[in-house]
């Protein structure tokens, strides 16, 4: 059995589409697809039922997925052995980020990851949680930091940090009186009465921002859906409206003086970074020596901000 030949039915059964397998492996459709096709040729076995919509695993495929997840994990395990024998980690992480998070830990932890593996590769991709959960659960990504996850089959999850959210409002700079407003403290009942700009669902803020209203008997004032932080602060610029966000978000702004951020209170909004993993795939050592960075890193950089 050729280890290309299962690490291509693998991606193909995990993405379900040879489209999106072919993509994320760099190469030719129609060589994955020969590839694959030799390989249920060798088994005489059917391994993926093909359709319009894509690919799915069929019995037998679904039996070979999970052996060839661990032949595939024990591959890489001997690579990083065989690489601590040189006295250095080897093999590649997938890191997912939220946007936010990415412009201030990105370059800095590309920086240690490199110091400390050198013969390691990094990729690091900027999401929305929502997106992250499946390209965990895919395989596409190793390692992710998620706003507000649950629990889920598949994706193991540990706390990292919490941040309070703000109410964010564009900066009034011809009106110094104000500026004490700007800057005291928002009843969580008295955003019903505020037009937010705000994330579509699932998205984690919205569903957490949602929740909390709820629980005091109010809900939010949604004039405008938008998924991305930059565009959401683009437009309570231009005064469209105001939006709940971190306060790392603001200070990773293009324009963050163009902004307050009002606390929240009675209660207070606030929102669980946490670290997630697959399941289905033990960690190798440069993963989980990727993770002690991330939990180093991670909270004094956020908090310092």
């Amino acid at each position: 059995m050729d280890l290309k030949q299962l690490e291509y039915f693998v991606r193909v059964a995990e993405l379900g589409s040879f489209t999106r397998a072919a993509i994320a492996l760099d190469i030719a459709q129609p060589a994955l697809s020969r590839q694959v096709r030799l390989l249920e040729v060798e088994l005489r076995q059917n391994l993926l039922t093909r359709n319009g919509r894509g690919a799915s695993p069929t019995e037998a495929g679904k039996l070979l997925l999970e052996h060839g997840r661990g032949i595939l994990h024990q591959v890489s395990r001997a690579k990083e052995e065989l690489g601590r024998v040189r006295g250095a980690l080897a093999g590649r992480v997938a890191v997912g980020l939220p946007p936010s998070v990415a412009k201030m830990m990105a370059v800095p932890l590309i920086r240690e990851f490199r110091k400390a593996m050198p013969e390691a590769s990094i990729s690091i991709t900027e999401g929305l949680s929502t997106a992250m959960h499946e390209s965990l659960t895919t395989g596409r990504l190793d390692i992710a930091l998620l706003y507000n996850a649950t629990a889920s089959p598949g994706v193991e999850l540990t706390p990292l940090l919490e941040e309070a959210l703000f109410l964010v409002e564009r900066r009034n700079a011809k009106s110094p009186a104000s500026a004490k407003a700007a800057t005291s403290a928002v009843q969580l009942r008295d955003l019903a009465s505020v037009p937010l700009i705000i994330p579509s669902r699932p998205n984690a803020i919205r569903m957490q921002v949602e929740s909390e209203m709820a629980a005091v008997g109010c809900k939010p004032d949604v004039v405008l859906e938008i998924d991305g932080v930059a565009a959401i602060l683009d437009l309570v610029e231009d005064g469209a409206g105001s939006a709940i966000l971190s306060r790392n978000a603001v200070a990773t702004s293009a324009r963050p003086d163009a902004f307050t951020c009002r606390p929240i209170k009675g209660p207070a909004i606030r929102s669980r970074l946490m670290i997630a993993m697959s399941s289905q795939r033990p960690a190798t050592l440069t993963q989980k020596a990727m993770l002690q960075l991330i939990q180093q890193m991670a909270p004094q950089m956020l908090a310092a901000r």
